[in-house]
């Protein structure tokens, strides 16, 4: 994997209530940075555009990039300029994006004290799908989680993904129990389970460096 170049997305998103109040989720960014850190390992020269998980200490040396984001048009901003210009070998996109976003953005503070606030949402867009669009030669590799969820769907679910998003693998990935469970996913099968995410990140970078 030596001098090739990808791209990791990492982290929950903002998508704006108000100027002062944002919808997210609960993402730390963790898999995005040990992806990250194990492609470096194996000599790949990484970008990685982490959202907003508060102080991570990353030792980037010289083949980790960290880009900074909190919002969603920033991540997707930051997605096209670094795909139109950087030529990138592959992007493993485990961002947890925002999946709906305010009808509007009231300007200002919404005052507090409201006995009942209604807020409308709409879809965002679907940003894997604007990645394949804009690079159609790089590998791809998304993150479908759902929590609870059994085998069987869980895999049908990603399998759809795979198909929808034109991706080269996609992990599928569960909370069972308090345990953490994944799969990875490909046009070939699935293998699996990985019971940790450690185990997870090194069977994917495995599969990319010997895509790459």
């Amino acid at each position: 994997m030596a001098i090739k170049k990808i791209l990791i997305t990492a982290g929950p998103t903002w998508v704006a209530i108000d100027s002062v109040r944002v919808i997210s989720n609960i993402a730390t960014g963790e898999t995005g940075i040990l992806l990250a850190k194990e492609a470096a390992k194996k000599g790949a020269k990484v970008t990685l555009v982490l959202g907003p998980v508060g102080e991570v200490k990353i030792k980037t040396g010289k083949l980790i990039k960290v880009i900074r984001f909190r919002f969603f048009d920033e991540l997707k901003k930051i997605i096209i300029r670094e795909l139109k210009s950087h030529g990138y070998d592959a992007v493993i996109h485990s961002a947890a994006v925002s999946d709906f976003k305010p009808e509007k953005i009231t300007s200002g503070k919404i005052i507090s004290g409201i006995k009942k606030l209604k807020l409308n949402l709409l879809p965002t867009e679907k940003l894997i799908d604007l990645i394949r669009r804009i690079d159609k030669d790089l590998f791809l590799a998304g993150f479908k989680f759902e929590p609870s969820l059994k085998k069987e769907a869980l895999l049908k679910e990603t399998g759809r993904l795979l198909r929808r998003a034109g991706l080269d693998a996609a992990v599928a990935n569960t909370i069972d129990n308090n345990a953490y469970r994944a799969y990875i996913v490909t046009k070939a099968g699935a293998s699996g389970p990985l019971t940790n995410k450690r185990l997870m990140v090194k069977e994917l970078i495995a599969l990319i460096k010997g895509a790459l």
